[in-house]
């Protein structure tokens, strides 16, 4: 706590010398020279190197992936390259890691218990149910592995070997978490939770959808589950040896008692506070319930019981940004404070709406001053840690030891308070993101695109798609994606079940591989569903968004509607309810030359 109280005093000092490492570090660098010129400089630094997206620096990621030096980039060798959760494309992006860099990752894990045990007593007397799971691995063609960050972390020997203190004895063995069959390692985790239920303090998982779908699985398999624990015995299906190995040991016996107490409990008409009950000395839920996955904040809450939500940490695949120094905050007002020691941070501002200031269209403006070599308008605004203002929104901008440069993460920002001189941060939305249910984030180009593709099925039966919205339905588990369709018809024509669904199935083959995994491999998104409505729905809409304060003269169909006012408008008027019949293809990715396949 007196590292965290340093840090932030001091957050412009140690913001300057975290930019003077990375440059001592790195000016030599193919990237950076090309800017710089050999000049380690600060001010140099931001006259000269440009505010890039994800576009920009892939050429150079993507070269190391295939087999050039790190040197292009780092000065360190870059270990392995970690998939995002957003996308290029239609695939992961990717991004470099250092040996460095897990450790600083673990020096920041490290900070986050000290923080709660100001705030909850006794976490020391018993043990964390978090469930806990890797994705799957790609290869580089120049040797490296690209998986995602928590996965990245779980197989590291950070993990694998960290001191079994008292605050970090887990109820799930590392062999149960590693399983990469994502069902197995689910049910004998949760069966490792409930055979030492009374010893869990805290219940959680990184995201809230991944807990939730949790929840789900017990609702589906408490029964089995009950059987394993009154036997003693695990389920034949679970094949995995390891993982299978280590359950055993943590089952040990038969308990009878054990599995006719889960049983009462797992068989009431409601589920209303059934992780307290089944874990009756749970402190708190510790899951992320911002951004995305503040709409799960209900189920949660429903499920909990009146535990405490907490959100610990704000982190990405680019480096991980900082802490919630008041852990027990109410959902809505969760504010991070980031640590200036992390990387070297700048903020760009953003207005109310949450679009850049500046151009029109600053990814178009961007490209061109690039190409011509005048600098970007965006340079000449962005702003350091300090000097953002209280109530002000900024998209952050990261400058990482791992090779990242003035890299637009994506994320908005509203400075909220500081903590000595350090800003505080509330998490407001993803840039461009409209529809988001687990790790996935479609855009509003990529929603576009698949149905466009899905509306060339329509056209043969005589129907023209005359106008669209969306929402992310997570008003059950797994929640799913909603399209509201205004369809045209020639003729008086009823609404033909195959085809919608077909159109359904192909939207889906259109949004891009984060979707499709988590559709089909991780059962974490349900069918996508196209609701069709009445001729006349989406004028309904506008007239609903007019009365509410929007312009007539400015007016356009949001391709993503938030309120439930907006979307019972159009659930009053729908007349057709179609879903995919299947999930849509997918299979882990591999990296060969310069094409992602």
């Amino acid at each position: 706590m007196r590292l965290i109280e340093e840090l932030t005093e001091n957050a412009g000092q140690v913001q300057q010398q975290v930019l003077m490492e990375i440059l001592t570090r790195n000016t030599d660098t193919e990237y950076l020279r090309g800017f710089l010129h050999g000049i380690r400089d600060v001010h140099h630094f931001k006259k000269t190197v440009p505010v890039v997206d994800y576009e920009q620096i892939k050429p150079y990621i993507d070269r190391i992936a295939n087999g050039e030096p790190s040197n292009i980039i780092s000065s360190q060798p870059v270990t392995e390259l970690l998939t995002s959760s957003g996308t290029s494309g239609g695939q992961p992006k990717i991004m470099p890691t250092t040996a460095e860099e897990l450790d600083r990752k673990t020096f920041f894990y490290n900070l986050l218990i000290p923080v709660m045990n100001q705030y909850v007593e006794g976490l020391d007397q018993g043990k964390a149910m978090y469930l806990l799971f890797v994705k799957p691995e790609m290869s580089t063609p120049s040797g490296l592995t690209a998986r995602p960050v928590l996965t990245s972390y779980y197989k590291s020997n950070h993990f694998r070997h960290r001191p079994l203190n008292k605050f970090n004895i887990y109820t799930s063995p590392d062999d149960t978490i590693l399983c990469q069959d994502s069902k197995q390692s689910m049910h004998c985790q949760l069966l490792c939770g409930l055979v030492q239920r009374p010893e869990v303090l805290r219940v959680g998982a990184i995201f809230a959808s991944a807990l939730l779908r949790a929840i789900k699985f017990l609702e589906d398999h408490w029964k089995e589950l009950c059987m394993n624990i009154r036997t003693g015995e695990v389920s034949e299906w679970i094949t995995d040896d390891r993982c299978r190995a280590a359950v055993l040991k943590v089952l040990s016996k038969p308990d009878s008692e054990l599995a006719g107490l889960i049983e009462m409990e797992c068989s009431k008409d409601s589920w209303e506070g059934i992780i307290k009950t089944l874990w009756p000395r749970t402190k708190y839920i510790d899951v992320i319930v911002t951004g995305s996955m503040a709409q799960y904040i209900p189920l949660l809450e429903f499920y909990g019981g009146g535990l405490p939500l907490v959100s610990t940490m704000y982190g990405s695949s680019e480096c991980y940004f900082g802490i919630n120094l008041k852990p027990l905050s109410s959902p809505s007002g969760v504010s991070y404070t980031l640590l200036p020691n992390m990387a070297y941070f700048e903020f760009l501002p953003v207005d109310h709406d949450c679009s850049t200031l500046g151009h029109e269209d600053d990814q178009v403006a961007q490209a061109q001053a690039l190409s011509n070599g005048s600098l970007d308008s965006l340079q000449t605004q962005v702003v350091d840690l300090v000097d953002v203002k209280l109530g002000h929104c900024y998209e952050l901008i990261v400058t990482t030891y791992t090779g990242l440069y003035r890299y637009r993460v994506g994320d908005i920002l509203m400075v909220t308070g500081f903590h000595n001189a350090a800003p505080q941060f509330q998490f407001m939305q993803r840039r461009n993101v409209v529809l988001s249910i687990d790790t996935d984030k479609t855009s509003e180009e990529d929603l576009l695109k698949a149905v466009t593709q899905a509306t060339l099925l329509l056209k043969p039966h005589g129907y023209i798609l005359t106008e669209y919205t969306s929402y992310a339905d997570t008003s059950s588990l797994p929640g799913h994606y909603v399209l509201f369709w205004e369809l045209k018809a020639k003729g008086r024509k009823v609404i033909d079940r195959e085809v919608m669904e077909n159109c359904c199935m192909a939207v889906e083959e259109r949004l891009d591989s984060v979707y499709r995994r988590c559709r089909r491999r991780d059962n974490s998104i349900g069918p996508l569903e196209i609701r069709v409505v009445q001729c006349g729905a989406f004028d309904e809409l506008m007239d609903f968004c007019v009365a509410s304060g929007s312009s007539v003269n400015q007016y356009k169909t949001p391709r993503c509607i938030k309120t439930k006012a907006a979307i019972q408008v159009l659930e009053g008027m729908v007349v057709g309810r179609f879903f995919s019949r299947e999930a849509p293809f997918w299979e882990p990715l591999r990296l060969i030359g310069n094409a992602q396949v």
